[in-house]
């Protein structure tokens, strides 16, 4: 058997080809649809607000939204408010009429400490759109990020 010999440099450019090859025949990755607030809610109409097409369009998809980690109730959950500003106070509110525009409920895979409440912050997760209160903690929401997680921007 006759080996053949190759320098270093030319066994680093057959890898970097052959990773070539190999990426080249993969599918690229999706890229996950981002929504803003302004973009949660169409027309406010006598029953309240009502979702918007896009959101409609998005339900049980993965989505990425920038915002604002609302205080926690705790220091650790699986769950928090991304708020589109900071603020100072907890926004849960009693029942979904009553339930703000500019807020959407993050239901994380696990439970984790959370970022300072005026740190920016991306979040992905899937999209769950309608009425749905909580089990656990009794809290209503309309939208909600579910299988969720974070990152600070």
């Amino acid at each position: 058997m006759t080996t053949i010999p190759v320098s270093r440099r030319r066994l680093l450019r057959l890898t970097a080809a052959a990773a070539g090859l190999f990426a080249a025949g993969r599918p690229a990755a999706a890229a996950v649809p981002a929504l803003t607030f302004d973009e949660l809610y169409g027309k406010v109409s006598v029953l309240g607000l009502t979702f918007s097409d896009k959101v409609k369009g998005l339900a049980g998809e993965s989505v990425s939204m920038r915002g604002f980690m609302a205080p926690p109730l705790k220091a650790e959950a699986k769950f928090f408010v991304l708020t589109e500003i900071p603020m100072s106070i907890c926004p849960f509110c009693s029942s979904d009429a009553d339930w703000p525009d500019n807020i959407l409920v993050v239901y994380l895979d696990r439970a984790q400490t959370f970022e300072q409440a005026n740190a920016r912050i991306e979040v992905t997760g899937r999209l769950e759109v309608g009425s749905w209160t909580d089990p656990e903690t009794g809290f209503v929401s309309l939208l909600r990020l579910v299988g969720a997680s974070f990152a600070a921007l």
